[in-house]
């Protein structure tokens, strides 16, 4: 199968953002870490009243990024209708969850106040996360514009021993009534 523009674009997209969630996971790790222990006057921590839902928000969107690059990963080696399916239904589930991180993590520096280089590293992630995730998930459902693009919903070559160029329900040998 040739290779499509949109799998050219996506591959280096998903290793980007592969890494960028691992970064986002070990840093708001560490900084929930921080917070849960009390130790909010580290040097390289501090936050403010939105730093805790940011924090939680951030990690549950890292750990299901992570989990939609493998999907994706899959998808990209087959390039199919069907692993379409599994890697851009957890693609814009992680983009959704982002999204809330990146909400947050605005809020948190409309609040303000003093908050260290970490949380700042993480916000800076995160808010690039959330453009370049959406990014990807429109390279993953391009196929929906034309097969040139990719894999798209509407191919309906689902039928496992269905020879070429018959389709429908007579193909299947299943009767029709004329109703």
């Amino acid at each position: 199968m040739a290779r499509t523009v949109a799998r050219s674009v996506a591959a280096p997209l998903l290793f980007l953002n592969l890494v960028m969630y691992f970064i986002v996971l070990g840093f708001a790790s560490w900084c929930l870490n921080r917070y849960i222990n009390g130790q909010t006057n580290h040097p390289s921590f501090g936050g403010n009243g939105a730093t805790m839902f940011f924090l939680v928000f951030a990690i549950l969107a890292a750990v299901l990024g992570i989990i939609s690059k493998f999907m994706g990963g899959n998808h990209l080696r087959v390039w199919r209708n069907d692993s379409l399916a599994a890697a851009g239904s957890s693609a814009i589930v992680a983009w959704a969850v982002t999204a809330l991180a990146f909400g947050l993590a605005c809020k948190e520096i409309n609040i303000g106040g003093w908050r260290g280089w970490r949380l700042r590293v993480l916000e800076g992630f995160v808010i690039v996360l959330g453009f370049t995730q959406l990014l990807y998930v429109l390279m993953l459902h391009a196929g929906w514009f034309s097969s040139r693009y990719g894999p798209g919903y509407r191919e309906t070559e689902y039928g496992v021993g269905a020879p070429p160029g018959e389709k429908g329900a007579a193909a299947a040998g299943v009767p029709t009534t004329g109703v």
